[in-house]
């Protein structure tokens, strides 16, 4: 295993979790990629304060964020939501650190930056922290909703901003309706892979979908905040972790020999990601896979590859796991770890037959979060039966795994009669509230006990 150190960068170490043994005719191979990132001004998860930040000439910070509030005409009913979010919005600015560049986005069918204004990012200070909190208070809501615009709008403001860290926090409280699904679709293409993006649903009239697909794009978190009056804590929870990233566009480069083929590769823990499909071509058989922006951190990943058939005794290097980081320059990127994922072919049936626990639990904690999925959309097209099998066994993996978070909010959408078999009855009625914040965070995981 190797590392990678540099002033104010983060440390990052790759473990590899695996049961490298096959069966004769076995081709499956399954490994568990723990990356954990320590140090270069990182705290151990304490919320940095400005003293620790890596600076650049001039007072600045390595980081600009853009925060853009939905202002749309629901945003008035009740007229507290608005309130609450000109209130979480300035509990936000007041989080930033000293020399970070920011700017305050007001959403409808179209987009304002409506501080410091004219395209600019203004420089956290006292003074503008001020400035961006007076803004706040004249924001009124009015007119409709196009979230497409209001990335495309923070993308160009991220993009003037010569600074590592780019993060957008955005906050809706309904559906996109003033735009084809198309366009937002077209707006999240064009943002990937140039900034991250936390996005927040405030009351119940927002479409989960849509917000954890906004999320999902650029690789930020999702969550509801059903009562408006937790917007700030929020707020201010989002903007302490998007201070405390140190380094952006980490990639997990896999590499592979000839004749391995890769089935997937989806990031687990903290949330169920699936990253397949982002893969970008990185030299011949080697590919990257984005992970976005870390900080002080731990975070796990799936690989499953299937490799050629061998016989007894045999072994093979199944697939090389690097974490790697662009040079800003243009140079040659940096190989910040490694770890290397294996194969080896035995007549022993126990050690063949043994599932590693890290691969069990998190194969588990994938499938709690896809029947927690399909369990909700059968219950919302009235099949019933399917809903109450599939939450069901959502409850026994639930259960099983540990999660206790996900299961207390199963709770509140079936009865559980015997969590250990999944045997569950549906509610007669859920406060939808509850049934969005389960879909919502139904991709969250728990680690396994190690």
């Amino acid at each position: 295993m190797a590392n990678f150190s540099k002033s104010n960068v983060p440390q990052f170490s790759v473990e590899v979790y695996q049961n490298e043994y096959l069966p004769e005719g076995g081709r499956e191979v399954n490994g568990i990629i723990t990356v954990t990132s320590t140090g270069g001004g990182t705290t151990g998860g304490v919320p940095l304060t400005g003293s620790t930040t890596p600076r650049l000439p001039g007072g600045a910070t390595d980081a600009a964020v853009v925060i853009m509030v939905d202002c749309s005409g629901s945003m008035d009913y009740p007229p507290t939501k608005m309130r609450n979010a000109r209130d979480a919005t300035a509990a936000a600015v007041d989080t930033l650190r000293d020399g970070t560049s920011f700017a305050v986005v007001a959403g409808t069918h179209v987009a304002k930056d409506v501080y410091p204004g004219n395209g600019r990012l203004a420089v956290a200070d006292a003074q503008t922290k001020a400035q961006a909190k007076e803004a706040l208070r004249r924001l009124s809501a009015g007119g409709g909703t196009a979230i497409g615009t209001w990335l495309r709008l923070a993308d160009r403001l991220l993009g003037a901003a010569d600074v590592e860290i780019r993060h957008g926090i955005l906050l809706t409280d309904g559906r996109n309706e003033h735009e084809a699904p198309e366009d937002l679709r077209a707006a999240l293409d064009a943002c990937a892979g140039r900034f991250t993006c936390d996005a927040r649903g405030v009351g119940t009239d927002w479409e989960v979908k849509e917000v954890t697909a906004i999320a999902s794009a650029l690789l930020g978190t999702a969550d509801i905040v059903a009562d408006p009056a937790g917007l700030a804590a929020d707020f201010t929870q989002m903007m302490e972790n998007v201070m405390g990233k140190e380094v952006a566009d980490v990639a997990l480069r896999l590499w592979t020999p000839v004749g391995v083929q890769i089935k997937f590769v989806k990031q687990v823990a903290p949330t169920v990601a699936e990253l397949t499909d982002r893969r970008t071509e990185a030299g011949p058989r080697a590919g990257d896979y984005p992970t976005g922006s870390w900080g002080d951190e731990s975070r796990d990943y799936h690989v499953c590859v299937q490799v050629p058939e061998a016989g007894i005794g045999q072994e093979m290097l199944a697939a090389r796991v690097s974490l790697i980081l662009p040079d800003p320059a243009g140079g040659a990127p940096r190989t910040l770890s490694q770890g290397l994922v294996r194969a080896v072919w035995t007549d022993d049936m126990v050690a063949s037959t043994s599932i590693n626990p890290q691969v069990a639990h998190y194969t588990g904690q994938a499938e709690l979060a896809q029947v927690i999925q399909q369990g909700l959309d059968a219950r919302k097209s009235g099949d019933f039966d399917g809903a109450t099998a599939k939450l069901g066994r959502a409850v026994q993996l639930a259960s099983a795994s540990g999660n206790e978070d996900t299961a207390k909010l199963l709770s509140k959408v079936v009865d559980v009669v015997d969590a250990a078999t999944g045997t569950v009855r549906l509610k007669a009625k859920v406060a939808e509230a509850d049934e969005m914040t389960l879909e919502t965070r139904s991709t969250k995981t728990v680690r396994v006990k190690k």
